[in-house]
This record gives C-alpha cells, sequence and structure tokens, in this order.
C-alpha cells in the first residue's frame, strides 16, 4: 500500500497532461447524492472528453443494485451520441450502484501475409493459415457510477467476481479533498498485480486541461489516490484476457470505468 501510494503521489505531481484516451466509456449519473424519490438521469457513451458524449454505449443491459444487494434490469434509450436512462429512487436509504453492463464492441483484426497488410472486423472472414498476427482482438466494456441516498452503506459495493472490476474499498460517494479514494483492481475476483489505472478529471465545461493521474496497483490489487481537487473524475482501467471458445476472435480487451464525485470539506 505503501508503494501505491508513493506511485500516486508521484502521479498527481505530474498529473496536468492531455485529456484520457480517445473513446472512453463512462457512464454518469445527474445526481450522485439524491433524495428518496427523485429521479435522476443517466447518460453513457464514448468520448475523448468527460462528459462530451460522441458515440453511444449500446448493445447492452444496464442495471441498479440497491442497498439489498437485489440487481435489477434498467430500461435505456440509445440515440446518436448517447444512451439514457432515467431512474427513481426509492423510500429508503443506501447506496445504489448503476452499471451499463459488459458491451461486446468492436473487432480489431489485423495481420501480414506476403510483405501485405490486412484487416478485418468481419467476424466471418478469417485470418489466412500462415499469416503473421498482428492483432486479433474485440473490446468488451463495462462503466459503472454510485449514487447514495442519504448515508452511504456498503452492500451495492461488493464485487462481482466476474470480469473486469473497480472494487471500491474507500465509498466512492464519501471522498473529500486531503482524503483518499482505495479501490482493488481485479479480474474475475483476483487481484490484478501492477495493474495501469488512468484517473481523469471532468472539466467538459471549462477550458482548463483536465488533471490525468496514471498509477499501477500493488500486488494485492491496491490503488491509491490521493484526493487534491474538487470534481468529477473518471477511472479507467484495461486488460487483455483469452477469448472464450468460439469467439471470432483470440483476444478480449476489456476495459472498465468508475466515475466518482470529490467535495471539498
Amino acid at each position: 500500500m505503501k508503494t501505491a501510494f508513493l506511485m500516486a503521489t508521484a502521479a498527481l505531481a505530474l498529473a496536468v497532461s492531455l485529456p484520457a484516451s480517445a473513446h472512453t466509456p463512462y457512464l454518469v449519473p445527474s445526481n450522485v447524492a439524491p433524495r428518496a424519490g427523485q429521479t435522476i438521469a443517466l447518460d453513457a457513451s464514448f468520448a475523448e472528453t468527460f462528459f462530451v458524449p460522441e458515440a453511444a454505449f449500446d448493445g447492452s443491459q444496464f442495471t441498479v443494485t440497491g442497498p439489498d444487494g437485489a440487481e435489477a434490469p434498467l430500461p435505456s434509450q440509445v440515440m446518436k451520441t448517447r444512451t439514457v436512462a432515467e431512474y427513481t429512487l426509492p423510500a429508503g436509504t443506501g447506496t445504489y450502484r448503476i452499471s451499463t453492463g459488459p458491451r461486446l464492441g468492436a473487432l480489431f483484426r489485423t495481420w501480414e501475409q506476403n510483405g501485405k497488410r490486412e484487416s478485418s472486423r468481419d467476424p466471418a472472414v478469417k485470418i489466412p493459415a500462415g499469416a503473421k498476427v498482428i492483432s486479433d482482438f474485440q473490446s468488451l466494456t463495462q462503466a459503472v457510477s454510485y449514487v447514495t441516498v442519504g448515508n452511504p452503506d456498503r452492500t451495492a459495493l461488493a464485487p462481482r467476481n466476474k470480469g473486469l472490476e473497480l472494487v471500491p474499498v474507500t465509498h466512492p460517494n464519501d471522498l473529500y479533498v486531503g482524503e483518499a479514494f482505495d479501490f482493488i483492481v481485479q479480474y474475475d475476483g483476483k487481484p490484478l498485480t501492477d495493474q495501469a489505472v488512468e484517473i481523469t478529471e471532468a472539466v467538459w465545461g471549462s477550458d482548463r486541461t483536465p488533471q490525468v493521474a496514471n498509477l499501477k496497483s500493488d500486488a494485492t490489487g491496491h490503488v491509491r489516490l490521493p484526493l487534491s481537487t474538487a470534481g468529477t473524475w473518471i477511472a479507467l482501467t484495461r486488460y487483455r484476457t483469452v477469448a472464450p471458445a468460439g469467439a471470432p476472435v483470440a483476444e478480449y480487451s476489456n476495459s472498465v470505468t468508475l466515475s466518482f464525485r470529490v467535495l471539498n470539506p
């Protein structure tokens, strides 16, 4: 943990840089601290600048997990540049996990044969036998956020132990400048060591260049982000895995994002 903290501190000291990688998925609620009975809006998209939507997050099933741990589908509407949903908070207090669900995206397949490089995103097109494979993967993405009515609780923070996850240790709806946000990076329930995580400030209403922290997990998958600036942030990690049997590609390029808000104390 000490190593992760030192790496995070150094990263933030050098944090002012370019925006996050092109077409990063995000899910952002209109309010992370709503009242019971209030309806919140949810926007999901792929973007270069947060939160300026460019391509809708389609082809997945949005879900909401309540303070009781029960998960339910959340209807959504796909538009040209974004996917939108609304959710009315029921009576009671507690934390809700909102997710886009996993989305299988584009295929990236490039090979060389007889000195010629070719590419295809058509799963029906096979890479020729004997060709040198440059890339052969498909994107598998998910975006997550949390909202809390009243006092935060932790049931909805529990890991799913399936796929790539950013599992909060510090509650993501209880973050303040001067403290730290701790979370664990894991895949199928196992922590990922030395896993890169990029955390980008969302400054879509400003001409100011966003701050970006580039961190790595420690031996137990822990990452610590010292919180020095109030605002909304996006944590992103990517991880390659072998694709399941029957997939049209050799690998999946897994990615997950977590949006969270930091407040002044």
